[in-house]
Order: C-alpha cells, then sequence, then structure tokens
C-alpha cells in the first residue's frame, strides 16, 4: 500500500481572550505540555509528515516554542481574525506545495487524540473528499448539527441560530475539524465567501460548497470531550481533569498501582515501570522515568528526575531536576534532591538537602545533612563515596570529596576532602562547668519573686 502524504494545519491565531492571561492562550498547559504540543503531536503520531501553523501577530511565545516542538514546521501568520477559512488560507503556501490529506486542526483542542485522526485519513484514503468530525453532544444547544440526507450522507452543517426545530433535536454536532483530499485543495476553501452577519469566511462553507460540486462527503464520529474546546480558565481545568484520567487508566493498564489515583497527578511524559506503586498525593512534573517496582510515597513532587528500580522514594519528598536514583536507593521524608545521583543502595532518608552531588552506592546519609553548593555566584560539586557514612546535622562544603568508606562524625561541617576510610570531625570541644545551671537558676528565681 502506497503511503499518502498529509499537512496538517493548525490554526492558532486565537487571542484567547476569556482566559484573561497575558499568555497566549494555546501555550496554557495541560499535564505539563502547552495545548499546542498536545495537538501537535496528535498530528504527527497520526501520520502527518508536513504541519503548518497559523498565528496572529505578536505571538513570538507561540513561535518560539513551535520552533522547539515541531521543527520543520511552516509558520504563518493571519493579520485579521476573518474567520476559519480566512485563517486556512493565511496557509496558502503550505496548500498548494500538495498533499494527499490535508487535515485542519485546533491549538486550543488538547484532547484529540491520534487515533481519531487515523480514522478521518482512513475515510480520505478510502475516497471522501470531504470528512469531518463530528459528536454526539450531550447537550447540543449551541453547536453546529451535522445533518444527514436519507443516505446517511451528510447534507449540511446547520448552525444553532439557522436550524429548525426538528433539527436542533439533532444530537450529532461539528467538532471544527475537518479534512480534504488535497486535490481539492485550496480551490475549495477559495470559493468560501463571506455573505454572513458577521462578514467572516467560515471553513465550515466549504460542505455545502463540496455537496454542489458532487464531492463526497463523510462524517467520522469521535467521543465530545475529545474535541473540547479550551477557552476559559474553568474549561483549561476540565481539560486537565479529562487528561489526567487519560493518562491514569493508562498507567493502571500498564501494571501500576495506584491506591488514590484521583489524588496522583502525571505528566504528558511520565514513564513508569511495571509494579511501581504510587501513593496518595504525588505530583509527576515533565521529564520523570520511574523504574520497575519503585514506590512513590505520598505527597511527594517529581520533576526531571530518573529513578531506578527497586528505590524507595517519599513521602514528603522532592525530586528536582537533574535527580538520578539508582536501583534500590532509599529518598526519604523531607529530603530535597537536585541535580545529583544517587548510587544503587544508598539512602538520604529523612530532612536533607543533596544538591550538585554524586553519592555511591550503600552510602548512609543521616538527618539534617546540607550539601553548601551555592556561594550565591556558582555552584560546586559534593562527591561522596561508596558505603561512606554522613553522620547527622552535618554540612559539607562543597567543592569538597568524602572518600570511599569514610565516616563524618555528627554535626560537623567539612570543608576539606576526607580521606577514603578515615574519620573527620569538625566541632567545637565541649565544655562543662559543674553547678553553673544550679546558679543560673537561682538567680533567676529570686529575680522572678522581685
Amino acid at each position: 500500500m502506497v503511503e499518502r502524504s498529509c499537512l496538517t494545519v493548525v490554526l492558532a491565531a486565537g487571542e484567547g481572550t476569556r482566559m484573561k492571561s497575558a499568555l497566549p492562550k494555546v501555550m496554557h498547559a495541560i499535564a505539563g505540555r502547552p495545548m499546542l504540543g498536545h495537538v501537535l503531536s496528535a498530528a504527527k503520531e497520526a501520520g502527518s509528515g508536513r504541519l503548518a501553523l497559523v498565528l496572529g501577530p505578536a505571538m513570538e511565545q507561540v513561535r518560539a516554542y513551535a520552533g522547539q516542538a515541531a521543527a520543520g514546521a511552516a509558520l504563518f501568520e493571519q493579520g485579521e481574525r476573518l474567520g476559519t477559512a480566512h485563517a486556512v488560507l493565511a496557509a496558502r503556501d503550505a496548500l498548494r506545495e500538495g498533499a494527499d490529506d490535508v487535515v485542519v486542526l485546533y491549538g486550543d483542542t488538547p484532547l484529540i487524540a491520534a487515533d481519531t485522526l487515523r480514522k478521518v485519513r482512513a475515510a480520505l484514503a478510502e475516497g471522501a473528499d470531504i470528512v469531518v468530525l463530528g459528536f454526539r453532544a450531550a447537550d447540543p444547544f449551541g453547536y453546529g448539527r451535522l445533518i444527514l440526507d436519507s443516505a446517511g450522507e451528510l447534507a449540511a452543517i446547520r448552525e444553532e441560530r439557522e436550524a429548525s426545530e426538528a433539527e436542533k433535536q439533532v444530537d450529532l454536532c461539528n467538532s471544527g475539524v475537518l479534512a480534504f483530499a488535497g486535490a481539492h485543495m485550496p480551490a475549495l476553501v477559495e470559493a468560501i465567501g463571506n455573505d454572513n452577519a458577521k462578514g467572516e469566511f467560515y471553513l465550515t462553507d466549504a460542505v455545502e460548497i463540496g455537496r454542489a460540486r458532487g464531492l463526497k462527503l463523510v462524517v467520522i464520529e469521535c467521543p465530545e470531550t475529545e474535541v473540547m474546546g479550551v477557552n476559559s480558565r474553568a474549561e483549561l481545568a476540565r481539560a486537565e481533569s479529562l487528561m489526567q484520567e487519560r493518562l491514569r487508566a493508562a498507567a493502571l493498564a500498564g501494571g501500576v498501582t495506584m491506591t488514590d489515583p484521583s489524588s496522583v497527578f502525571l505528566s504528558f511524559d511520565t514513564v513508569l515501570g511495571r509494579d511501581v506503586t504510587i501513593e496518595p498525593n504525588v505530583f509527576f512534573g515533565p521529564g520523570v522515568s520511574v523504574g520497575e517496582g519503585a514506590a512513590i510515597r505520598g505527597f511527594s513532587h517529581l520533576e526531571g528526575a530518573r529513578i531506578g528500580q527497586d528505590a524507595q522514594i517519599g513521602p514528603f519528598a522532592r525530586l528536582r531536576p537533574g535527580a538520578e536514583i539508582g536501583l534500590g536507593a532509599k529518598v526519604g521524608n523531607f529530603v530535597e534532591i537536585k541535580k545529583s545521583d544517587i548510587a544503587a543502595g544508598a539512602k538520604v532518608n529523612h530532612l536533607t538537602y543533596i544538591g550538585d552531588a554524586s553519592i555511591g552506592a550503600g552510602a548512609n546519609i543521616g538527618a539534617g545533612t546540607i550539601t553548601c553548593n551555592y556561594d550565591g555566584y556558582n555552584k560546586a560539586k559534593t562527591v561522596i563515596g561508596a558505603r561512606a557514612f554522613i553522620g547527622s546535622n552535618s554540612s559539607l562544603v562543597a567543592p569538597v570529596t568524602i572518600g570511599d568508606g569514610a565516616y563524618v562524625g555528627s554535626g560537623s561541617v567539612i570543608t576539606k576532602d576526607v580521606s577514603g576510610g578515615a574519620l573527620a570531625v569538625e566541632r567545637s570541644q565541649q565544655i562543662e562547668r559543674a553547678g553553673w545551671a544550679d546558679r543560673f537558676n537561682e538567680i533567676g528565681a529570686r529575680k522572678k519573686r522581685t
């Protein structure tokens, strides 16, 4: 079978005024990734070899992000916002290069699935000229209705204000996502006029034009939630909730145990191995992978971290970007790890900060230990060897190296390297003055009586 070429045009010029934000609407994040990123990912996963993004003026953040998330995508600017067809025609140079399939998506529909887009493209491969993605609405009020003829083919898209009473009872609604056989683009879109109340060019008018030209029109259905647009903070929160449900379901199906799935928040790229256990109230930011059999205890916050097989994290642990936790290692309660590798079997059990450090296999880091890695201008590294023991309440002033098997006495401030197998203790000599406390208390009691 010959592979079909595909151009996906993503409309992302909307200002999103209802978001009440300085951030462009499509840059608001769902599961740790901008909404636009989810749409681009779905398009690429569905086999789109070319991407064209239509942006509004002065959308530099979107341009910069698109350059990272979709390298090679063609960027176009819609100077005036005169409707969806007008936006598509802003990318006419990309349309004229030709493609077997042309799919039009929206940057604010982050839940669109690659499987759905594959079905849309399959309909084009089977001979459809125009494919409209529809959904069955629980409450169709306000949506354009997809009106089918007696043969079950799409006859029209009827907007709410123009629908008859009978048509208003139809629950099959228009998502706005359309796909075209490339041979009919851009001529179909260029034929769209603006003879309507708003004087705008609507892409949905291509259906009526296509039917008049005898083209084959097909409707593909998908779940309503998949094509929900995000135009407000409330809708952003709803989309986040739906995405989390999707990610949790995939994790559970992959062999992960969650004692309270609804309280676990995953990122779009979270990787969880088989037999991982996640306790309640755990947050995964972008860039986290967890090896098989690891346990993530409650109230932990992880981002940009790799966790090895059978490791234990938390409760109340924070792993920041660059944290590398080895096989069977333990990171306990109220421990923060940043840009550090904790080797196999090492233990950092409580009340500790480890930053810009390397902890050797089997080392033990006592409670209250701090790696002093920042002097106000530069970061420096701490190296702790295998099987080293760091006593509680120690401060390790970087750059410093603690050798294999070395022992640091509790309460020490270590500013020089410690040889392997050696004991290092740095603290003031303890002084005891007999009877001092009794005299102090006696004087204090007299003063209180007077």
